[in-house]
């Protein structure tokens, strides 16, 4: 039996807004309600059924993975059927491939912020 069971993930970022329809792009989930651009708190759902959040966080430092002074704490995996087509979709959606490539079933790239995520091969 669990303690509790996971209901979204929340990440924190300079801009809950432009970083929420990022996300939005891959999953293909709904945006929540904005009210204007510079608001603080900004959720995803699929069905109706919050799965991610955007916190606005002041000083808002990326991490610096694979190296650095600021670790990437956690970061996301996301399936494709095709690495070579998911990775020009989410370029054309403004991520960026990271450098350091340590896989050859998975890429690593960074969101508009710097959060590092991966797409991995999946065929299913």
């Amino acid at each position: 039996m669990s303690i509790a069971h996971h209901v979204y993930t929340a990440v924190d970022c300079a801009n809950p807004v432009s970083l929420a329809r990022f996300y939005a792009e891959i999953t293909g989930w709904d945006v929540g309600e904005i009210e204007d651009a510079g608001d603080e708190w900004v959720d995803l759902f699929h069905d109706g059924v919050r799965m991610m959040a955007f916190q606005k966080v002041a000083n808002y430092i990326p991490p610096t993975w694979p190296e650095g002074p600021v670790p990437q704490q956690l970061h996301f995996d996301f399936h494709v059927k095709d690495l070579d087509v998911g990775e020009s979709k989410i370029l054309a959606i403004g991520a960026t491939k990271h450098a350091v490539q340590p896989g050859t079933n998975f890429r690593v790239y960074l969101d508009p912020e710097g959060h590092p995520f991966c797409l991995v091969k999946n065929p299913q």
